[in-house]
């Protein structure tokens, strides 16, 4: 027998059409279109067929709509831990007062309860939002992780990039200033660490960057790169895995549903990075990037890495200053 792999985790938040057309400031979200049976049907033979076991953070509002049921109970029933990605996925939940943070939280976890059997552990902010006020009460509900923080510099290009294909008016512009970051996030952790907290302490994984480079790797961005040239996007998947074995980041790296699904199988989302692609194309590299991530680590979801993680002795700490 070889050595034991380093772990790593994955996992994938479901952000469905219609949120990414309210973040998009287009018309026809508040009609709830899914494309969540889709993306059911060709991602999870994917995981099936490289034996990966991952977290879904689940919108609160699609498990309470009754066309979504089948499609979280399909994931549920594979065996994925399922966590909680807020009630209405408005990724400006940093803006939000503790009574509205508290009835996010509590409105998602029992929606996702009543449709999965889940009871959630685990927390992403949509778009990576957060606040000193979302952390405590995660904290005061028991969670054993949070997995918001995004530790990179490029949240405002991203930002800019977003709001030049977006219809937004100023209220609407000013409500996601803060969508994807700043460049203060640049220096937060790569590495998981506590937050210390009035409400006691609570674990964060973060969202692995490039050690040093601090940008993002996960596969949507590789997918972008695929667009121009499928062996670089891959090479620069793998330079970024064999960097986090020589810094010993156990790196814990993000899915979204747009990594399996192309303009040609949802039109309406033409706009966003990478969906010139078609969906078994990338199928196709997202399969052979997860390939080699199982390949070169041990992959599990988040909350088995939080519970290996919580086992370590000197785990750093870190005050929410600044949120």
């Amino acid at each position: 027998m070889g050595p034991a792999k380093p772990l790593a985790s994955l996992s994938l938040d479901l952000d469905n059409l219609w949120s990414y057309l309210k973040t998009h400031g287009d018309a026809g979200w508040e009609a709830y279109p899914s494309y969540l049976d889709r993306f059911v049907a060709v991602a999870l033979p994917v995981l099936e067929r490289l034996g990966l076991r991952i977290t879904f953070f689940v919108v609160g509002v699609d498990a309470e709509r009754a066309e979504n049921r089948e499609a979280l109970q399909r994931i549920a029933s594979a065996g994925h831990e399922i966590a909680n990605h807020s009630h209405r996925h408005e990724p400006w939940l940093q803006r939000y007062a503790r009574a509205e943070i508290a009835s996010e939280l509590s409105r998602a976890e029992a929606a996702i309860e009543r449709a999965t059997g889940a009871r959630t552990r685990g927390f992403r902010g949509p778009g990576y939002s957060l606040s000193r006020d979302v952390l405590e009460e995660l904290a005061l509900r028991g969670y054993d992780y949070d997995a918001s923080t995004l530790p990179t510099w490029i949240g405002p290009a991203a930002r800019a990039y977003y709001f030049m294909t977006a219809q937004l008016d100023a209220s609407q512009r000013e409500q996601r200033a803060a969508l994807f970051g700043g460049v203060r996030d640049a220096f937060q952790p790569i590495a998981p660490y506590r937050w210390q907290l009035g409400a006691g302490s609570l674990l964060e994984i973060p969202v692995t960057t490039f050690p040093a480079l601090r940008v993002p790797f996960h596969l949507s961005y590789v997918l972008f790169l695929a667009g121009r040239s499928p062996s670089l996007a891959l090479a620069y998947f793998r330079v970024a895995l064999a960097s986090c074995r020589t810094a010993g980041v156990a790196p814990s790296i993000l899915l979204h549903p747009l990594d399996f699904l192309g303009a040609d199988d949802v039109g309406a989302l033409a706009f966003f990075p990478g969906m010139q692609l078609a969906g078994e194309r990338k199928r196709e590299i997202a399969s052979r990037a997860l390939a080699r991530l199982a390949e070169r680590f041990d992959v599990v979801g988040v909350g088995a890495h939080a519970a290996h993680i919580a086992q370590q002795p000197g785990l750093r700490s870190r005050a929410p200053a600044g949120l």
